[in-house]
């Protein structure tokens, strides 16, 4: 484990453009878009909030971390080394940033009050992970996954890196946590989600009803039941695993690529759609999508997440940060 504490100058400013949307459907009323510009260069993508309301996105091109104060859009990059390329980040029980960081093949902590990172390698026989996507446990365990087939965890307590070949091959992508505490990952090549067995270190795949679906990210609702954006197929898919039921609707428009998937607060499902260049909204009780188009071609939002009234995701090619308000909160 290494330790680095490389924060990159002065915070930046960054314009803020806020866009009133018309024409939702009740499930959203009256929300509003409001763009932040990122750091230029820096392929922002997938993000998360800190214990203080700030948001914190990585830049996997230029290495960084960085918090945005969605107050005045000001930024605060921090380095997570040399080489750094970071895809996910969630906040830890701990107080701290957790961050998939494949460019140097580690799990990496930032502290927010230091702005000091660890970094937790993984194994040699696990070089080149292509780490994706982490999540928190209910026992205060944090689990990640590798498109270059691979799942592991680490303990926070302890330091230490558990990591697992994954049964079906390439492609763990998405990974969620269930109210009742089970975790599951979306196999993006594989075609499949997996339920891990964190006490036997073991998953178990079920196929969903579409061939070669894509299966990219996956977000649990209140009830337990699993969302999954299929990129290959341009659905949206639920798993209840209750009943080991499946239900799936197809994204509007002509070539869907359903890529991000999150489930807000109300269990509304938002996805953000690279056929569209849109983030959608769908309503799992009228079975109805609302399309939330950027005003900028080729946004590529690769990830959503959310609190209260909110969505946020990052726009990977055009460099910004996206939130959309709904309800009271807009």
């Amino acid at each position: 484990m290494s330790r680095r504490d490389f924060t990159i100058a002065a915070a930046s400013s960054a314009a803020i453009l806020s866009i009133p949307f018309g024409g939702a459907v009740h499930a959203a009323q009256n929300p509003s878009v409001t763009y932040f510009n990122a750091r230029s260069g820096s392929r922002s993508r997938d993000l998360a909030f800190d214990r203080d309301g700030m948001v914190w996105y990585c830049g996997q091109r230029d290495g960084t971390l960085t918090r945005l104060d969605p107050s005045d859009g000001s930024l605060h990059p921090v380095s997570l080394g040399d080489g750094a390329a970071p895809h996910g980040v969630i906040l830890g029980p701990d107080g701290a940033m957790w961050i998939t960081e494949g460019g140097q093949n580690a799990i990496a902590r930032l502290d927010p009050e230091t702005n000091a990172v660890d970094l937790f390698p993984l194994p040699t026989e696990f070089a080149r992970a292509n780490l994706n996507t982490g999540v928190f446990d209910h026992h205060g365990i944090y689990w990640f996954t590798g498109q270059n087939g691979v799942y592991g965890s680490v303990d926070p307590a302890t330091g230490k890196l558990d990591a697992w070949p994954s049964p079906g091959g390439p492609g763990p992508y998405g990974i969620t946590v269930t109210p009742e505490g089970d975790i599951w990952y979306a196999s993006l090549a594989g075609n499949h989600i997996a339920r891990i067995d964190p006490a036997a270190a073991q998953t178990t795949l079920v196929d969903p009803p579409t061939p070669r679906q894509g299966a990219r990210r996956v977000w649990s609702d209140s009830r337990g039941r699993l969302w999954i954006s299929e990129w290959n197929s341009g659905q949206v898919s639920v798993y209840n695993p209750a009943d080991e039921s499946w239900m799936q609707w197809k994204l509007p428009g002509e070539g869907p690529r359903a890529y991000a998937v999150y489930v807000d607060e109300r269990d509304m499902v938002w996805l953000t759609d690279f056929g569209a260049n849109a983030i959608v909204m769908f309503n799992p009780e009228t079975e109805s999508f609302t399309s939330f188009p950027s005003d900028q071609s080729g946004a590529n939002v690769r990830h959503l997440t959310g609190r209260t009234g909110e969505v946020w995701g990052g726009e990977s090619g055009t460099d910004r940060i996206v939130r959309i308000r709904f309800g009271d909160t807009a």
